[in-house]
C-alpha cells in the first residue's frame, strides 16, 4: 500500500474529485482520533514491545512486523493525555508516517468511517499552531481529531530512531550461558 498524505480540505476542494475521505477512528483515553485510512497498513492486538535504547521519548520500543523492526509510538503525551501502561486489549495501528512505518499504541481501534470533506476544518483554522493535527471533523456525535501522522515525528526524532535501530541491529547479543 502506498502512503498518501492528508492535506486536509482546501479552497480547491477534495482531491481526485472525491467529496469524502475514509478514516480509521481510534480511542485514546476519553478522546476520539482518526487517521486517513490510506496511511493504515494493519491493526493488531498489543504485543510485547522490546525496549529501544537511545530512542526519543515518544518511542516505547520496537516490534517485529514480518521481519522489519517497527518503532512503537505512544502519542498520548503529544495530546496531553495521561500515560497508561500497555494492556492486552489495546491495539497497535501499523501505519505509514511519510517514508517510515510506525505502530501507534491506541486504547482501541474503533471504526472505519467515511467523512465529507466539508465537515473537516484545517487545524490551523480552528487552533493556529496546533501541532500533530491535520484537521478536525465536526460530526453529529462530536469532534474527531485527525492526526497528522507525517508531522508526528520531528526530523531530529526520526534521526534518533534510525540511529537507535541501527545500533540495536549492529550490536551483537551477549553469548548465552549454558544451563548447569
Amino acid at each position: 500500500m502506498r502512503a498518501q498524505t492528508f492535506a486536509g480540505p482546501d479552497a480547491v476542494g477534495a482531491p481526485s474529485g472525491s467529496s469524502t475521505v475514509p478514516l480509521l477512528t481510534f480511542d485514546l483515553g476519553n478522546h476520539q482520533f482518526a487517521l486517513p485510512s490510506a496511511t493504515v497498513r494493519e491493526i493488531v492486538r498489543a504485543v510485547w514491545i522490546s525496549p529501544l535504547p537511545k530512542a526519543p521519548p515518544i518511542v516505547e520500543g520496537v516490534i517485529n512486523v514480518r521481519g522489519a523492526l517497527v518503532p512503537v509510538c505512544d502519542i498520548r503525551g503529544r495530546f496531553g493525555i495521561a500515560e497508561e501502561p500497555i494492556g492486552l486489549l489495546q491495539h497497535l495501528v501499523i501505519a505509514n508516517a511519510g517514508d517510515r512505518i510506525v505502530a501507534l499504541r491506541v486504547d482501541r481501534a474503533t471504526d472505519l468511517v467515511t467523512v465529507e470533506w466539508d465537515v473537516i476544518e484545517k487545524a490551523s483554522q480552528v487552533a493556529p499552531g496546533a501541532q500533530y493535527v491535520a484537521g478536525i471533523a465536526r460530526l453529529t456525535d462530536g469532534l474527531l481529531v485527525i492526526v497528522d501522522l507525517g508531522g508526528l515525528l520531528s526530523l531530529h526524532e526520526a534521526g534518533l530512531i534510525d540511529n537507535a535501530i541501527a545500533s540495536a541491529v549492529e550490536s551483537p547479543l551477549p553469548p548465552r550461558r549454558k544451563s548447569p
